[in-house]
């Protein structure tokens, strides 16, 4: 499943990691740029860093560099945004339940939705924890 496109406007603003060697296949403001908007559509350090080219393990090293406070609260507010979009799936799954395919002597048959009550109680106790915390 490929996320939505995330809408520029909602994209921290932060001042690249100055590097001293420029590389074309390096960490450019353009790849900084776009690991920070993959990441605020995936959720995910490796998959953004993908995205963009390079290795998860880099954009931890390039997060540790000195002057890199700004993209490291960038980082933090896109992992924000990628925690929101998982918590609108979790409810929309929780309220809507899953189409799965339903088979008979290995041919579809058909799909039923199934609903997931763990899913649901986690979400209201999270959400409203005063009305159900367990006794």
């Amino acid at each position: 499943m490929t996320p939505p496109p995330h809408p520029a406007a909602a994209l921290p603003a932060f001042a690249p990691v100055p590097r001293q060697r420029q590389r074309h296949d390096g960490w450019t403001r353009d790849r900084q740029n776009g690991f920070v908007a993959a990441l605020a559509v995936t959720g995910s350090v490796k998959a953004a860093a993908r995205q963009v080219g390079m290795t998860a393990e880099s954009a931890y090293q390039l997060r540790r560099q000195r002057d890199a406070e700004s993209f490291a609260a960038a980082w933090l507010q896109a992992l924000d945004h990628g925690i929101s979009r998982l918590e609108d799936v979790a409810l929309e799954r929780a309220l809507y339940g899953v189409e799965v395919p339903v088979y008979s002597y290995d041919k579809l048959v058909g799909t039923r939705r199934v609903f997931n009550d763990r899913l649901l109680m986690f979400l209201l106790r999270n959400r409203a924890p005063g009305r159900f915390t367990p006794l």
